[in-house]
């Protein structure tokens, strides 16, 4: 198949620059040609965007397909067959938005994979964790104070394992299952019922021994940490991508970016949509009480991570209805990061933190051909990205999910 998306201004995910007068010859899924004159082909399917901004498909380095609901605790209530159906629409749901390419950052398997690569599901690319390592009273332990029992549905994004030798089995079983990545919690969070959002969670020899195991595998370890503790953990242990990075101090940021191939994705929209809408739609008093402490600090962490020039990914962490706020992301980070910084982290950051640095994330040739039509500049309003009617055509692997231009 054989596309031309011709009279483009073209943003590639990587300059700062917008180029007018573009073509791209898109040939079998992958960006073929690009050239500032129009392309002639009597055997491909022309679409002239009339000008509009042509700009690569956006990266969530920080999704949850199943969380089906903003209280978690109650997924295990949810039949499996429903949250299928809830992991279905919220993929699809961000694929219509621009989203071509998620990272599942706790719960996402190997049948969501394939459903998606079979057409089952009309979703992005699709990065996945597996269920995320968690210790007893964590940040993934969601049970109550009750006596456990064995009648519930396993509706789990996370899996318990403490010691080195549960953990190493933990993350080899993910892996065997097909994650792309390891997912582990290194503090408390704002969604669990047990654990404050400033503790400190698993020990030093745990955390090496999922590392150890994902790089037995060539890939990497993702970590939830909210506070500078924590961070500076994932930098001494070999943690690749640190999740949050919510309550830091500047010498933890500079760190962040002095050392090799280590990541920050900060998460902004998730407080604001949950201290906004969380309570009606079933957030706990208490994870509405942490959630509000930890966005104090998100804003001033963000500042702090550009200033000193830290590689900073893009991630949302949305749960349940709150999905739909995906692209508010964008508008939070304008506040104190240029609108360039932003999409790059967006879209060729990403990519590289996902490994797929030469296959995604730029327009470039010989990339897959994963790209946006935008009615308008997001270098001049980055926030043009949150509106739906000015994503005018989404288009993953050459294949057009979205198309409202004008006939």
């Amino acid at each position: 198949m054989t596309t031309i998306v011709a009279n483009c201004t073209l943003f590639d995910g990587v300059s700062g620059d917008m180029l007018p007068g573009r073509s791209l010859l898109i040939r079998d899924g992958r960006i073929a040609e690009i050239h500032d004159r129009p392309i002639a082909s009597a055997a491909a399917t022309v679409v002239d965007v009339a000008g509009r901004t042509v700009m690569p498909g956006l990266i969530d380095a920080h999704f949850h397909a199943y969380a089906a609901e903003v209280n978690l605790a109650t997924l295990d209530r949810t039949r499996p067959e429903l949250r299928a159906l809830y992991a279905r629409k919220a993929l699809e749901d961000a694929l219509q938005r621009g989203f071509t390419t998620v990272r599942d950052a706790a719960g996402g398997d190997l049948s969501l994979a394939v459903a998606i690569e079979r057409g089952l599901i009309r979703g992005p690319r699709f990065f996945y964790s597996g269920l995320a390592l968690s210790q007893t009273g964590g940040h993934g332990d969601m049970r109550g104070t009750g006596p456990d029992c064995g009648c519930g549905y396993c509706g789990s994004l996370t899996i318990l394992a403490d010691g080195v030798d549960e953990v190493r089995k933990a993350a080899r079983e993910q892996l065997r299952l097909g994650a792309t990545q390891i997912k582990l919690f290194l503090s408390g969070g704002v969604a669990s019922p047990s654990d404050p959002y400033w503790m400190a969670q698993y020990c030093d020899d745990e955390l090496r021994a999922a590392v150890h195991e994902a790089a037995t595998r060539r890939t990497y370890v993702m970590a939830h940490a909210h506070t500078a503790e924590a961070a500076m953990r994932c930098i001494r242990n070999g943690v690749r991508s640190i999740e949050h990075a919510t309550i830091l101090d500047r010498a933890t940021a500079e760190a962040v970016a002095a050392a090799e191939d280590v990541y920050a994705v900060p998460t902004l929209v998730t407080f604001r949509k949950l201290i906004d809408e969380g309570a009606a739609l079933g957030l706990t008093p208490v994870s509405l009480a942490k959630t509000v402490e930890v966005e104090k600090h998100a804003l001033r962490s963000l500042d702090l991570l550009h200033g000193a020039g830290a590689r900073i990914g893009f991630g949302t962490d949305l749960l349940g209805p709150l999905m739909a706020s995906q692209a508010e992301e964008f508008a939070l980070r304008r506040q104190v990061q240029p609108a360039i910084d932003i999409l790059r982290s967006a879209t060729s950051v990403n990519a590289a933190l996902l490994n797929q640095a030469g296959e995604l994330g730029a327009i470039r040739p010989g990339y897959c051909a994963d790209l946006l039509v935008v009615d308008g500049n997001p270098l001049d309003d980055v926030a043009v990205l949150a509106r739906p009617e000015r994503i005018m055509l989404v288009m993953k692997g050459g294949v057009v999910h979205k198309n409202i231009l004008p006939a």
